[in-house]
């Protein structure tokens, strides 16, 4: 006679099994639509995801503990998105594809193209103390991109030092300095003697205030059309590289420059892979997780697990919908901007808003406040030249804010204004 063997298995042991299978099946699937099965980008390249001397790491980490949304694209299509890219092309890039992708991004964004120096290779990893990413660097090179930017000449020096409008620094490697020369280019950092120009921004026809005041110019000076974006040059890649980056005047400019791009809007920031060779093949699994069809993945998830749990219980009374569209301060703010466009009302909004940052200057430099503007603006006039700032006298700015007439006008001659607050509050 012989006894029936019990179950070897509990219930919830079977139940754990299958959530885990499950659960790595989906990590698989997500990996190999990421490109990421045992691929490392911190390699020996002079990159975002690099972590050696050449790399810009640091720069991505700064970024992201300054509060921007930053992202490290191996995505083509990151290319045409609104916000700031950071490209850093390798030597053998093509100048005909950065090109393409610089005129591409003239109304979608700026740009700044960290040109590179260094000929480096991977530190074997046997070798006591080396970390993964760590370089050996070799020697400078310059790079040959022709087809882009071919009126902007780069030349190798010498320099010890580096300074901006606001800030100033000792170069790592000072008997290997990158410099550039052009026509056209606006200069935003020079070395120590203010010879060479280690970092501009191509004069055209836009209208840049931002980097107009970082490079000690008119902030009111090149072109009109305020559509276009900057295309900036970092010349020298050791001002803003992981070897530049251990002082702190070289991170303190790093975000000077990337603010001054951005104008001081707070938007996203792309750092490219795709022409230091990690770019990612796009397939069905890809495009499954990446935003914007991430959000679908995401959804189809959710609703499976949602209705796998009601299709055991009872479904709820019918709610009621909401309105589709909500009123708010948003639609409120816009009504009243359409209205007072339509009624050709533009230039009573001078003295208002000047009257407001007079207030809030004041208020910052800790002044009493006077209901006199002109003895106002006198005050704070002072007490900018006592912490030297030197700029337009600020009862100009707040003149041409009460004359302003057309729409541009006034949004050139308020934007002056809250440049003087930005530059109080740095």
């Amino acid at each position: 006679m012989s006894t029936r063997a019990g179950n070897p298995f509990s219930q919830r042991a079977v139940l754990g099994m299958v959530l885990f299978g499950a659960i790595a099946f989906l990590l698989t699937l997500y990996f190999i639509g990421m490109d990421e099965m045992g691929n490392n980008p911190n390699d020996s390249g002079g990159h975002a995801s690099a972590e050696g001397l050449n790399g810009y790491a640091a720069l991505v980490q700064l970024m992201e503990r300054r509060g921007h949304t930053v992202t490290v694209s191996r995505s083509e299509g990151d290319l045409a998105n609104t916000g700031l890219l950071i490209l850093t092309p390798p030597h053998g890039a093509k100048g005909e594809d950065l090109a393409r992708i610089v005129e591409a991004r003239r109304y979608a964004g700026p740009t700044i193209v960290i040109l590179p120096k260094w000929m480096a290779s991977a530190l074997p990893k046997d070798q006591k103390g080396v970390k993964q990413g760590w370089v050996e660097l070799y020697g400078p090179q310059l790079p040959n991109w022709e087809g882009f930017a071919d009126d902007v000449t780069v030349a190798l020096g010498e320099s010890n030092t580096w300074r901006s409008a606001h800030f100033s620094g000792k170069l790592p490697a000072h008997d290997h300095v990158l410099s550039g020369s052009s026509p056209a280019l606006v200069p935003l950092v020079r070395d120590g003697d203010g010879q060479h120009v280690l970092a501009g921004f191509m004069q055209d026809d836009g209208y840049y205030s931002g980097l107009n005041v970082i490079a000690g110019v008119d902030q009111f000076s090149g072109g009109d059309n305020e559509e276009i974006f900057p295309l900036i040059f970092v010349f020298e890649p050791d001002l803003l590289n992981n070897y530049g980056m251990a002082n702190r005047s070289n991170a303190m400019l790093a975000e000077e420059l990337v603010d001054a791009a951005l104008n001081g809007e707070d938007g996203p920031i792309y750092f490219d892979l795709t022409q230091n060779g990690m770019g990612r093949s796009m397939n069905l699994l890809t495009l499954a997780f990446t935003p914007p069809f991430l959000a679908a993945t995401l959804c189809l998830i959710i609703a499976a697990i949602v209705v796998g749990w009601r299709a055991l219980r009872r479904f709820g009374p019918t709610l009621a919908e909401g309105r589709a569209i909500a009123f708010g301060k948003r639609q409120l703010v816009e009504n009243s901007a359409g209205f007072i466009r339509r009624t050709r009302r533009l230039h009573l909004l001078g003295p208002p808003y000047a009257t407001l940052m007079r207030k809030r200057i004041a208020r910052t430099l800790g002044l009493p406040w006077q209901e006199d503007s002109a003895a106002m603006d006198t005050r704070i006039d002072a007490a900018l030249s006592a912490r030297g700032v030197h700029q337009t006298p600020f009862h100009a700015l707040t003149e041409k804010l009460g004359h302003a007439r057309s729409q541009n006008e006034l949004l050139r001659a308020a934007e002056a204004l809250k440049n003087v607050e930005r530059m109080l509050g740095r």
